[in-house]
Parts: C-alpha cells; sequence; structure tokens
C-alpha cells in the first residue's frame, strides 16, 4: 500500500491530499529515511510523522484498505 493512503485509511492524517504533500516536504520518513508518497508500506514498517515541534513514531502492525474508524488505530502502535 501506497504511503500517502495509509496515513489517511489509518487516520493519522486527516487527508490523502495532506499526507502527499507532507512527504513532499520531508516531514514522513519511513524506517528511517525521509519518504515519497508513493513508498510502499508493509507490516513491520516505522513511520515517523512530524507535526511542527511534535514528533510521532508508528510501526505499521497490518495493512487493509478500509477500515471503519473504530478500527483504524489497530493498523499501528505508537513508539514515541
Amino acid at each position: 500500500m501506497r504511503l500517502d493512503k495509509f496515513l489517511k485509511v489509518s487516520r493519522l492524517v486527516k487527508r490523502r491530499t495532506v499526507a502527499r504533500r507532507m512527504c513532499d516536504e520531508g516531514l514522513v520518513s519511513l524506517n528511517g529515511r525521509v519518504a515519497r508518497a508513493s513508498a510502499a508500506v508493509r507490516p513491520g514498517d516505522v513511520i515517523g510523522i512530524s507535526f511542527g515541534a511534535r514528533v510521532i513514531k508508528v510501526e505499521v502492525l497490518k495493512i487493509a484498505d478500509n477500515v471503519p474508524a473504530f478500527e483504524a488505530a489497530s493498523l499501528y502502535r505508537f513508539l514515541s
């Protein structure tokens, strides 16, 4: 699954266009490297997202195309 789509499906970012823009600006990393929006996400990957001064790191637990809002948090686990 593409990185920008995973961020939207998991509800870490509200909109896919916002996720794509964040990737273009270098605010999203995948396994310690700045990632493009088209980067492939797999279970076990670590995603870092910079929201201003706050940085969030999550580990991808599973991939799903469509998830209800109450199950979105089951796709990842917070690391810091």
